[in-house]
C-alpha cells in the first residue's frame, strides 16, 4: 500500500515536469490558408467528420440540380424498403412534365416511355435529367407535391436547420433553399446506398431502346470525371457526385476524392463562369474544387497525437485504504487530420474533470475526464481519458461514508435535532420545575406526619 502511494505521488511530480513546456509560449506556426471563389464552400474528411476547410457553410442559397441528391436518396430508400425495386418499369405520366420549362437539362424522355428506376436514376444524376426527377417522384409518393413534402422532412430528420425544398429538380423558386452544410448531410445519407455513388461516378451510360426512344447515351456534365464536354478540370482522384446550375444558383458542384489515406468530400455554391481576355473560360465550381482538394491533399495527414500508453493525468481517490489517487491515459490511441506544419507537441492539452475526486471501487478503463488537444481556436480532438488500474474500496471507510450521508439528509438533521431538542427541554424541565415539586413534595409529606413532641408526665 506504501509502494502504491509513493508511485502516485512520483507520478504526479513526474507530470507536472512534463506539463510544463506545453504551458509555456510556443512559437506560432502558419496554418495553410484558402480562399475559395465561391458563395459558400465546405471541405470535409470523410473519415472523421472535420471540417478542413468552411466558407459560408451555413448561409441559405440555391442549390441548383444539387437537389436531386434528395431526390436520388429518397428514391434508393423506396428501394430499400421494397416499394420500387432497380429493375421495375415505370411509364411516365403526362403530369410529370407540366411544370418543367422546355430549356431546362433533360434526358429526353418522352410522355409514355417506359424505364426502369436504374435508368431513371442515370438519368437523373448523370446528365441531371429534371423529367426524371418528377417521373421518380410520382413513383414514390404518387404526386410530386407529397415527395417535396418528403423531402423537407427527411431533411429535418437529418439536421439540416437552412434548407426548403420546392421541388425534387432544383428549378429556381425564392423558397427553395439550402446550404453547403446541409448538403454534406444530405449526402452523407445518400452515400450509404452503393448504388448511388456508382451512378454518380458514372462517366457513360447506354441506355437501350424504350417503348418510344432509340438507344441515348448519357455522359456526365461532371468535368472532373470526363473530358468530353470539357478540357482542363480532370481530376484523376475526384468520384462523383453532382453538378448543378442556374442563372439564379450559379454554379454548383459536390464531389469526392480520395488520395492515399484521405477522402475528401466538397460542396461549392454560387461559383461563376468566367471568361479571360482571351476568350477562354472557367466555370469555377470546377476549377475551385480541384484548388481545393489539391490544397486539402497537400496541406493535411493523418497523425497520432495520443497514445494509449500515455499517462495524462492523475485524480484523487477517496474510500480506498489502497492508494489515493488513480493515473489516467487515452482509452486508445488518438489519431486526427493535422496541418503539415503541426505535430503532436504543438497542441496544447487541457484536462477537463467531472469532479475534483472519484470514489473507489474504481475500474480499470473507467472514464473518468477528457484532453482536449487543440492549437489556436481551432479543437483537433477531445480524448476521453479512462483509469489505468483497479482500485478496491475499504468496507470501514465506505460504512463511515454512508453514515456521513445519511447524516447530512435534510429531514435527518431535522430529526436529530427536534430530538436534542427534546432531550435539552427534558432535562431544562428537571432542573427547573422538575426539583421544585421535588421539594414541594417532601415538605408536605413531612408536615403531614408530624404528630408533635410528646410531653412527659
Amino acid at each position: 500500500m506504501r509502494f502504491r502511494r509513493f508511485f502516485s505521488a512520483f507520478f504526479c511530480a513526474v507530470l507536472l515536469l512534463t506539463l510544463c513546456p506545453l504551458a509555456g509560449a510556443a512559437e506560432e506556426k502558419a496554418l495553410p490558408t484558402l480562399d475559395i471563389k465561391a458563395k459558400a464552400a465546405l471541405l470535409v474528411d470523410q473519415n472523421t467528420g472535420k471540417i478542413v476547410y468552411g466558407k459560408n457553410e451555413h448561409e441559405e442559397l440555391y442549390p441548383a440540380s444539387l437537389t436531386k441528391i434528395m431526390t436520388a436518396l429518397l428514391v434508393l430508400r423506396a428501394v430499400d424498403e421494397g416499394k420500387l425495386s432497380m429493375d421495375q418499369s415505370i411509364s411516365a405520366s403526362e403530369s410529370a412534365f407540366e411544370t418543367l420549362p422546355d430549356d431546362s437539362s433533360s434526358a429526353n424522355i418522352k410522355a409514355g416511355e417506359v424505364l426502369t428506376v436504374r435508368q431513371l436514376l442515370e438519368c437523373l444524376l448523370i446528365v441531371s435529367a429534371n423529367e426524371a426527377g418528377t417521373i421518380l417522384a410520382e413513383a414514390v409518393s404518387g404526386s410530386v407535391s407529397a415527395f417535396v413534402e418528403e423531402m423537407n422532412a427527411e431533411a429535418a430528420v437529418l439536421g439540416c436547420e437552412n434548407t426548403h425544398f420546392v421541388n425534387p429538380t432544383g428549378l429556381h423558386d425564392p423558397q427553395h433553399y439550402t446550404s453547403a452544410w446541409d448538403l454534406w448531410l444530405i449526402t452523407q445519407e445518400a452515400l450509404k446506398h452503393e448504388d448511388f455513388l456508382a451512378i454518380c461516378d458514372t462517366i457513360k451510360s447506354i441506355i437501350p431502346a424504350t417503348n418510344l426512344s432509340p438507344e441515348r447515351t448519357l455522359r456526365t456534365t461532371n468535368y472532373l470525371l470526363d473530358t468530353w464536354r470539357a478540357l482542363g478540370y480532370r481530376y484523376r482522384n475526384a468520384h462523383g457526385i453532382k453538378t448543378g446550375s442556374t442563372s439564379d444558383a450559379g454554379y454548383c458542384l459536390v464531389s469526392s476524392a480520395e488520395k492515399g489515406e484521405l477522402h475528401l468530400l466538397s460542396v461549392v455554391l454560387g461559383c461563376e463562369r468566367v471568361v479571360d481576355d482571351s476568350g477562354k473560360a472557367d466555370v469555377q465550381s470546377f476549377s475551385e474544387t480541384k484548388r481545393m482538394f489539391e490544397w486539402g491533399f497537400e496541406s493535411f495527414s493523418y497523425k497520432t497525437v495520443q497514445s494509449v500508453n500515455d499517462m495524462l493525468a492523475s485524480i484523487p481517490v477517496t474510500l480506498s485504504q489502497e492508494t489515493n489517487s488513480v493515473v489516467l491515459h487515452p482509452a486508445e490511441d488518438v489519431v486526427v487530420l493535422l496541418p503539415n506544419v503541426l505535430s503532436s507537441d504543438d497542441l496544447k492539452r487541457v484536462i477537463r474533470f467531472a469532479k475534483e475526486s472519484v470514489e473507489a471501487p474504481v475500474q480499470a478503463g473507467e472514464p473518468l475526464a477528457e484532453a482536449v488537444l487543440s492549437y489556436g481556436d481551432t479543437v483537433y480532438a477531445t480524448i476521453p481519458l479512462v483509469a489505468l488500474s483497479d482500485i478496491e474500496a475499504s468496507r470501514s471507510l465506505v460504512l463511515l461514508a454512508r453514515v456521513k450521508a445519511v447524516l447530512a439528509k435534510p429531514i435527518v438533521k431535522i430529526a436529530v435535532i427536534l430530538v436534542v431538542g427534546l432531550l435539552l427541554a427534558l432535562l431544562l424541565w428537571k432542573l427547573t420545575i422538575g426539583r421544585r415539586r421535588y421539594r414541594y413534595g417532601r415538605n408536605v409529606r413531612r408536615s403531614r406526619n408530624y404528630k408533635g413532641r410528646k410531653r412527659g408526665f
